[in-house]
């Protein structure tokens, strides 16, 4: 028959044939390169004299405020009740509740008493830490007594340095997001130049020194510059560790200062979910900030006496609705029709599902803290008709921005300029969306001469964000306060970035100059010649008001606070306006009826002095105001009360306890 081959049967490779095969491929993939020393050095210096300039801008920044308060107060020279009467209305209410603190005899006393607080408003006992966030004032009431300050400091001085430190690490995260999306720190200098030039429509702290928003948004502007930092797409393993996990404690650090720190918060995860839906990058990076949320959600609803507006708020149904979604995608080919079609269908299922948990939260969990939003909402867009909120509608910051501060804006040469920067990123987002619709792929790296800054997610996301902030300031004046700084920012990243030249550039198709080369010099020159035009214009301003003493002249609320602590009962309690009561309740330590907070149902009716029928029509009183009638001898108001006190400005009566009719 045929021979027959015998052959040996192949063995396996061994696991020491398989490393040595590892070994090899790794051996063919070329080295990196060694950065050359002078390389080095010079990055050194640009990151330290970078930092260095941050950290100095919020360090000036703070002494600034410090300077420009005790030149407008002239604080130094005031008693401690002159003192306590610069704090107005809601920010007398904060700093008493500091004060008590301080005067407890521990502080788990004085948190009991916070609690269960039976001694501000008459016939009600609140959980004042839930309801205003004293999460501030137990702190620094911690701080002051456990740094030994109460033997150098006085606790006024310690309070407000506090706020001021806070607003110096405010105007620094700006400065150090501006620097991450440009990558020169003159884009810092600018961000920081703009926001103390337009500082009345970047802050309140000039006047308004214990708000939350002064205490809250600080954490804010840090988790912004983390989160930029987080979305950059050649961030090493250490440094994209480092901002997560301060993007972990800012965020929920924020959630636990100010109650309406979700509802921002609701702002940042759309326009990431826009990222996420626009493909461009980073979607994993995405998700885990949504983890974040949820988080600092579940972990503020214990530690905030499980406060039932943060289960109920917008953005826990968001979120939840984002995972949901995540966990029913389809792996396909991306770029494919499939795949354009599956997009559509997430963004309806996302936006579906949020509603529907939302309103089902609703249905089980009790939401009264926050009901009034939803009625304030419908009454400012002509939706429904209400006393309290219409009241409130009076009020300038809940109104709609006033030509003045779109004039003060271009004046500072600011608003020109954002609107420059916000147009050509806008548009190079647009180009990158249709690109990816097309089935283009996008490139791992962008580098200059691409010319295309929007495929950068960091700068998508700030595009997104900075249009949903501005729309609603637009409508309500008062949220400048959280948009302007950022407009300074992303004004200044543009005016510096060489990228968002060479984009323009790019769509002009420049032949005549190299448009790397002009690119460069305009980023250069531009910050610099806007920086000596605003220094020529407005640091003598800034000189001028540091050396111009002002005082704070109020004899006539200081005279009835003085009659109050000396001549009223013990038990007595003050009825009047919201803002009003509040210095009472600072200056004196008496209970009052009223306060001038807008997150409770219940003082806000205390506050109604029309009548409003069931058919949600207001209607006038057929009666003149009390305080006016009360002053007449004439009125049948006399039959009631008893003036007890008056001056130029107030005048204070007493109930008559047996009622005597006059002719």
């Amino acid at each position: 028959g045929p021979p027959v081959e015998l052959r040996q049967r192949k063995k396996p490779k061994s696991s020491e044939n398989k490393e040595s095969a590892k070994e090899e491929k790794i051996s063919d993939i070329p080295a990196p390169e060694r950065v050359p020393k002078h390389v080095l050095f010079q990055r050194f210096a640009k990151i330290f004299i970078g930092c260095l300039a941050a950290v100095t801008s919020g360090m000036m920044y703070a002494l600034y405020l410090s300077a420009y308060h005790e030149r407008k107060f002239w604080f130094s020279n005031r008693q401690e009740l002159e003192r306590e009467i610069t704090f107005q209305g809601d920010s007398a209410i904060y700093y008493s509740y500091y004060k008590d603190m301080l005067k407890a005899p521990s502080f788990e006393r004085g948190v009991y008493e916070l609690t269960h607080n039976n001694k501000t408003v008459s016939l009600k006992t609140i959980n004042a830490v839930q309801q205003m966030s004293l999460y501030p004032e137990l702190i620094a009431s911690v701080l002051y007594q456990a740094t030994g300050s109460n033997e150098i400091i006085e606790p006024v001085y310690f309070y407000i340095g506090i706020v001021f430190g806070l607003q110096g690490i405010y105007v620094t995260a700006l400065f150090v997001t501006s620097w991450l999306m440009s990558g020169t720190w003159l884009a810092g200098m600018l961000t920081v130049a703009w926001f103390i030039i337009n500082r009345v429509d970047t802050t309140r702290i000039e006047y308004s020194i214990p708000l939350r928003e002064n205490w809250a948004l600080p954490y804010f502007a840090c988790q912004i510059a983390a989160l930029t930092g987080y979305l950059k797409s050649n961030l090493n393993t250490y440094g994209e560790r480092f901002c997560y996990l301060l993007m972990s404690a800012s965020t929920y650090t924020f959630m636990m200062m100010w109650e309406y720190s979700h509802y921002l918060l609701f702002l940042q995860a759309i326009s990431l979910f826009l990222l996420d839906i626009f493909s461009l990058k980073q979607n994993d990076k995405v998700y885990e900030v949504y983890k974040i949320y949820i988080f600092s959600l579940f972990l503020g609803y214990l530690l905030q006496f499980e406060n039932p507006a943060l289960l109920v708020s917008p953005l826990l149904s968001l979120v939840a609705a984002l995972m949901l979604a995540k966990c029913l995608q389809l792996n396909v080919k991306k770029g494919s029709f499939v795949a354009k079609i599956i997009k559509v269908i997430n963004f309806y299922l996302v936006c579906t599902l949020t509603i529907t948990l939302n309103i089902i939260m609703k249905m089980f969990v009790p939401h009264k803290e926050n009901g009034h939003m939803l009625k304030f909402l419908e009454v400012k867009f002509g939706l429904n008709m209400n006393f309290t909120m219409n009241w409130l509608l009076c009020q300038e910051s809940l109104q709609a921005p006033s030509q003045d501060f779109f004039l003060r804006l271009t004046q500072s040469s600011l608003l020109p300029f954002y609107i420059l920067v916000l147009i050509i990123c806008f548009l190079s987002m647009l180009q990158v969306i249709f690109r990816r619709i097309n089935g283009k792929s996008l490139k791992e790296t962008v580098t200059l001469e691409d010319g295309r800054i929007g495929e950068r997610p960091e700068i998508i996301y700030h595009v997104i964000h900075t249009i949903l902030l501005g729309s609603l300031a637009m409508v309500i004046e008062g949220l400048k306060y959280i948009w302007i700084p950022y407009v300074c920012m992303l004004a200044a990243f543009g005016v510096c970035s060489p990228e968002l030249w060479m984009t323009l550039f790019k769509w002009l198709r420049l032949r005549t100059v190299h448009p790397i080369l002009l690119a460069l010099i305009l980023s250069m020159a531009g910050p610099s010649i806007i920086g000596l035009s605003l220094w020529k214009e407005f640091f003598p301003r800034l000189m001028t008001e540091l050396m111009e003493l002002q005082e704070f002249y109020d004899p006539d609320t200081v005279e009835l606070m003085t009659w109050i602590k000396r001549q009223a009962p013990v038990a007595a309690v003050f009825a009047g306006s919201p803002q009003l009561m509040g210095a009472i309740k600072l200056c004196t330590g008496w209970m009052v009826t009223s306060l001038p907070l807008y997150n409770d149902d219940d003082l806000l009716k205390r506050n109604e002095n029309m009548v409003c029928e069931e058919g949600d029509k207001l209607t006038y009183s057929k009666y003149g105001r009390f305080c006016h009638e009360v002053k007449i001898n004439y009125s049948p108001y006399v039959n009631y009360f008893t003036r007890v006190y008056w001056n130029r400005s107030y005048f204070v009566y007493k109930i008559n306890t047996v009622i005597s009719f006059q002719s």
